[in-house]
């Protein structure tokens, strides 16, 4: 099972969960707040973390944003916001995942175990390079470089990229996608995939009004072309 860094600044909730997730097989490692949670995170190097968003001081943004700085970890943001708007700020910090409060354990015990074997079956694919044209994507090393400069990709934009770049001049529905890059069972899927394809046109593309590398099929789903 995983090693799982809980934070939250509720202690109440943070020890059902730890308890509950203990109770499931995993390993929980807590803290009450930002700063202690980073500190935990290069300690310990968690395979997940559930992190909460609204926590005094260094808030669970900044908490994320430090995180991808220099790892790749899942990470499942806790929160009571469900606007688009704190969704688009969490899809470009490279969250895998929200539940939002009130949430059942059931449902993240359930969550954690979807977004574990996503990133499971990520590092255990075929290890190789992907040139189309001036774009190359190694998924040995998760880097992507278009006319040799290194692209700054979130985890997520790079699942998906790799996922297309796999599939060169094929027409890959919007399903699939979803399916592959974040699970069935993400809700909303369809509108967080628009916004990753619109996040990858800006650092691929051109122009990204007018895209030719990554291309939509309408109606079903996106193509990444050869040339």
């Amino acid at each position: 099972m995983a090693k799982i860094l809980a934070v939250d600044d509720d202690k109440t909730l943070l020890r059902f969960v730890s308890d509950y997730l203990e109770g499931e097989g995993h390993h929980v490692v807590s803290a009450d707040r930002g700063t202690k949670a980073l500190k935990e995170f290069f300690r310990e190097r968690p395979d997940l973390v559930i992190l909460d968003v609204m926590m005094p001081g260094m808030d669970g943004w900044e908490v994320c944003a430090r995180v991808r700085e220099l790892a790749e970890t899942p990470i499942i943001m806790l929160t009571a916001k469900t606007s688009e708007a704190d969704k688009l700020r969490g899809f470009k910090l490279g969250v895998d995942d929200y539940i939002t409060k009130p949430f059942s354990l059931a449902e993240l015990a359930a969550r954690i175990k979807a977004v574990l074997a996503r990133s499971g079956s990520q590092e255990q694919g075929e290890k190789q390079v992907h040139r189309l044209g001036p774009l190359e994507v190694d998924t040995r090393r998760r880097e992507a470089s278009l006319h040799g400069r290194l692209l700054t990709l979130t985890p997520t934009e790079f699942r998906l990229l790799a996922l297309l770049a796999s599939r060169p001049g094929e027409a890959v529905s919007q399903q699939e996608l979803v399916g592959e890059v974040w699970g069935q069972e993400r809700q909303q899927g369809g509108s967080a995939l628009r916004r990753y394809i619109w996040f990858l046109r800006q650092k691929i593309e051109t122009d990204p009004e007018h895209p030719a590398r990554l291309v939509t099929v309408r109606g079903y789903g996106y193509r990444l072309e050869q040339t």
